[in-house]
């Protein structure tokens, strides 16, 4: 039994990855900021005689990220999915809302890895950062967001060089748009009901998770 820790994994894409993991056999590391999303995937997890614990995490400080690391000894797989977007036209951006985009996208995304990596190290695991299809080319009223995506798409190419003589992978992981609440707090996508389920995409990345280096869901 693989242990598989997801971050931002209490709704969307993470809660759909946790599901899918779990149901394959696999325990499931939950976490994320808010400890009350995360046990109600649990107990859904469980339910259906799944295997789930709960970590609260705020990636985007290193203090919690250490805290959380200290309470798991074992990792095979690390899914760096928790992020956050802001979007409209680059001067409606503050500094909060730069700062806030890439301290969890990008400064997040780095940290967690660096804390696992002796973890992952042991047990000659995988890194899977969720980048989606703002990592490959820009788009309009998402300049802060691409940004902050294309970065984690560097780091992850460049962990790849790194990794080249270790038994460590890490895989980028492009897909567009999902029907999660991603979108409850901007109306820059007008109908997310009509986007993907965040299941089908969970799937498609649980079968392709080998260690390639991309998985594209959406191109």
């Amino acid at each position: 039994m693989a242990k598989i820790w997801i971050t931002g994994a209490g709704t969307g894409l993470g809660r759909a990855l946790a599901h899918t993991y779990a149901r394959k056999g696999n325990a499931v590391v939950l976490s994320g900021r808010r400890y009350e999303p995360l046990a109600a995937v649990q107990r859904e997890i469980e339910q259906n005689g799944g295997s789930a614990e709960v970590i609260v995490c705020d990636i985007t400080t290193p203090s919690s990220i250490a805290s959380a690391v200290e309470n798991i000894e074992h990792v095979d797989v690390l899914i760096n999915n928790a992020g956050t977007g802001i979007f409209g036209g680059l001067s409606t951006y503050s500094e909060d809302d730069i700062d806030q985009l890439l301290d969890t996208n990008v400064k997040g995304t780095i940290l967690m890895t660096q804390a696992v990596l002796p973890r992952l190290q042991q047990s000659e695991g995988r890194v899977l950062n969720i980048i989606s299809t703002a990592g490959l080319r820009g788009k309009k009223n998402e300049s802060i967001y691409c940004a902050s995506k294309f970065a984690l798409r560097g780091f992850t190419e460049s962990l790849q060089k790194e990794w080249e003589e270790e038994s460590l992978t890490a895989t980028a992981v492009y897909m567009g748009g999902m029907n999660t609440p991603f979108w409850k707090d901007t109306d820059h996508v007008k109908h997310p009901e009509k986007m993907k389920s965040p299941d089908v995409a969970a799937e498609q990345i649980y079968k392709e998770d080998d260690g390639r280096a991309e998985i594209f869901v959406d191109r």
